[in-house]
């Protein structure tokens, strides 16, 4: 979950610097890449979570 948080935060930092600064677009565009990325390994991560848990009986 740090990992998925730290990413989203990478993003996020990405694309106010590139959104903010003149001629560093290419940083936006690297910060969605990065937070869509994020997104799908969460999804991923989130999809297949609850196969792990075996119940004891």
């Amino acid at each position: 979950m740090s990992i998925f948080l730290f990413l989203v935060l990478v993003a996020l930092v990405l694309g106010i610097i590139g959104f903010a600064a003149h001629g560093l677009f290419y940083l936006l565009i690297i910060g969605a890449v990065v937070l869509l990325a994020d997104l799908a390994y969460a999804a991923v991560r989130f999809r297949r979570g609850g196969r792990r848990h075996r119940i004891a009986r």
